[in-house]
C-alpha cells in the first residue's frame, strides 16, 4: 500500500472450548465455543516519525470468519491507519464537540458506563450508578443493551459460566437507567433473577459479573449530517487505551486515530488527541446518533480475568466533551 510501511505484524488464533457445568441445583449444561481473530498491526516511518495502526475483527464462528474479513483487507485497514497518522498534527485542546466513528461509541460505553453496572462493582458501593435504576442519566435518544444472544458475535454464548441461558440486558431506554449486570450471587443477594453475566475466564477462576456484547442502539441520523453540522471539533475513528474510574465515572481515553472536524468539514489528522469527562455528563450530551452501527472486538481484563467482549455502536455526536491535547 505505500513505502512508508516498515513493518507487519500478523496474528492469526482460533480455539474452540467445551464447557460443562454442573451445578449444586441440579442444572447440567454443555457448550462448545468456537472463536477466531485475526490481528494485524501496522507500523509507518516518515522522517523520524513513527506511528501504528491496528485492526483486529473477531467471531464466535469458525473459518468463515476468514472469509468475511480476509487477510488483505485487515492489513489494508492497519497499514491505512498507520500512512494516515503520519501527516498528523498535535491535536487541539479545550471543550468542544466530538463525533465518535461507528464502533467508538460503544468502546466508550464499555469502559465509562458498562464497568459501574456490573453488580460486583454496584455491591462495593464503587459506582456512580448504586440506586439509580428509574433515573435518567443519559440523553434521551440513547439505547444501550447487553446481549450475549447475537449470533456469532464475539462476545456472545448459549449459557453464561454458571449456566444461565444467555440474555438481551436493557441498560437503557430513552436514557433511562433500565437495569444491572449480575451472576448468580448478587442476583441472589438483591432477590433478582440473575442476567446472565456470570463470567470466568477458565474452571480456574471464578465466576464474576462481566459484559458480553455491549451496544448503544442505532439511531435516526446520518454519519455525514452529525459532521456536517459540527463547525469546530474532532472525529474519533480508533481509539487506544483508556482509564476509568467507575466510582465517579471520570474517565480518559487515549485516540489513536482522529480528525479534526472545520465548517462540517474533516480536514487533517490530530495526534496525541485524549477524550476526558465523567460519564453521566457525557452520555447526556450525546444530541445525535447515526443509523450506520459497528462492533469493535476486544478481550476485557478485570480481577486478572481476560473474556472476550463486544463494543458497537453507530456514529454518535456529543455535543460537548474536553478534548486534551497540545496543538492550538
Amino acid at each position: 500500500m505505500s513505502d512508508e510501511i516498515r513493518q507487519v505484524t500478523a496474528i492469526y488464533g482460533d480455539s474452540s472450548q467445551r464447557v460443562v457445568i454442573a451445578a449444586s441445583d441440579g442444572r447440567w449444561v454443555e457448550e462448545t465455543r468456537p472463536r477466531v481473530r485475526l490481528v494485524v498491526s501496522a507500523v509507518a516511518a516518515r522522517d523520524g516519525n513513527i506511528q501504528t495502526g491496528f485492526h483486529g475483527p473477531a467471531a464466535l464462528a469458525g473459518l468463515e470468519t476468514i472469509d468475511r474479513h480476509s487477510p488483505t483487507e485487515t492489513a489494508e485497514v492497519a497499514a491505512k491507519r498507520a500512512v494516515t497518522m503520519l501527516d498528523a498534527a498535535p491535536a487541539p485542546a479545550g471543550e468542544m464537540t466530538a463525533v465518535l466513528a461507528p464502533g467508538m461509541g460503544g468502546v466508550l460505553f464499555h469502559e465509562a458506563v458498562g464497568h459501574p453496572l456490573e453488580a460486583d462493582i454496584v455491591e462495593r458501593e464503587a459506582s456512580v450508578y448504586r440506586g439509580r435504576v428509574g433515573e435518567t442519566l443519559a440523553s434521551s435518544i440513547l439505547n444501550g443493551v447487553d446481549d450475549a444472544t447475537v449470533p456469532n458475535a464475539w462476545g456472545s454464548f448459549s449459557f453464561d459460566d454458571e449456566g444461565t441461558p444467555a440474555e438481551r440486558t436493557v441498560l437503557f431506554t430513552g436514557g433511562v437507567l433500565e437495569g444491572l449486570l449480575s451472576d448468580r450471587l448478587r442476583a441472589d443477594l438483591e432477590d433478582v433473577p440473575s442476567s446472565g453475566n456470570g463470567r470466568r475466564q477458565s474452571y480456574a477462576h471464578p465466576p464474576i459479573p462481566r459484559m458480553s456484547n455491549t451496544y448503544i442502539l442505532d439511531g435516526t441520523s446520518s454519519a455525514q449530517d452529525l459532521i456536517s453540522s459540527v463547525e469546530h471539533g474532532v472525529y474519533v475513528t480508533a481509539l487506544a487505551g483508556g482509564q476509568t474510574n467507575p466510582a465517579t465515572g471520570d474517565f480518559v481515553f487515549g485516540c489513536s486515530e482522529a480528525w479534526l472536524i472545520e465548517g462540517g468539514e474533516l480536514t487533517r489528522p490530530v495526534r496525541g488527541a485524549n477524550l476526558i469527562g465523567r460519564a453521566i455528563e457525557v452520555m447526556s450530551n450525546v444530541d445525535g446518533i447515526a443509523d450506520d452501527f459497528d462492533i469493535w472486538p476486544g478481550i476485557c481484563g478485570k480481577d486478572g480475568q481476560s473474556v472476550p467482549v463486544g463494543s458497537g455502536s453507530p456514529s454518535l455526536r456529543i455535543s460537548r466533551i474536553t478534548i486534551g491535547g497540545t496543538g492550538a
